[in-house]
């Protein structure tokens, strides 16, 4: 089965980039090409359980198990020592990127409260954009009854755009519902 946002990018969104910035080639037109989900855990550290609960609700949410992070240094004051879980990482690419990105911009972000729009000014100046989430609950795969804690994650976008310009034109055509 092929997703509907790869077809829309092949059929559409590359024409019309192609003719605003005038590509002498077909493969200077930018893409989307991975999608990285990263989620702090930072209560892990007094109890290793929550990290487990946080990485099934993480893989419910991409359909991908993720990786465990652990930290490079030690803290004394946040009681936090080398080589302790202290996130999950998951890097999401082809068909499970194209279908996350659809959850995302067409169910999870219209569920947020008092919802805007994302910011415009979360690119970093090389055509990837990032995006906070506060709370798991956006997302239908997650059950509110079965949740301890809200847990928050980072959404990165990373494209093959070369400007931010370039960047935020493919996530406009993909209809991200950005700031006006």
């Amino acid at each position: 089965m092929t997703e509907r946002l790869y077809q829309n990018y092949k059929n559409n969104i590359a024409n019309l980039l192609h003719k605003k910035f005038n590509y002498k080639n077909v493969m200077e037109i930018p893409k989307i090409d991975k999608v990285v989900i990263n989620m702090g855990v930072g209560e892990a550290v007094k109890d290793t359980k929550k990290i487990e609960i946080a990485q099934k609700e993480l893989s419910s949410i991409t359909g991908q198990f993720p990786i465990v992070t652990k930290a490079k240094k030690a803290n004394a004051s946040f009681k936090l020592r080398e080589g302790m879980a202290v996130g999950l990482k998951v890097t999401l690419r082809k068909s499970k990127m194209y279908e996350f990105i659809d959850r995302l911009i067409n169910i999870a972000l219209p569920r947020v409260r008092d919802f805007r729009g994302i910011s415009n000014k979360s690119f970093d100046g090389k055509g990837n954009y990032t995006l906070g989430i506060k709370e798991q609950f956006i997302f239908p795969e997650i059950e509110f009854d079965t949740v301890d804690t809200p847990r928050g994650m980072d959404i990165t976008i990373v494209t093959t755009a070369k400007t931010d310009d370039e960047a935020k034109e493919l996530l406009k055509n993909f209809n991200f519902p950005f700031v006006k």
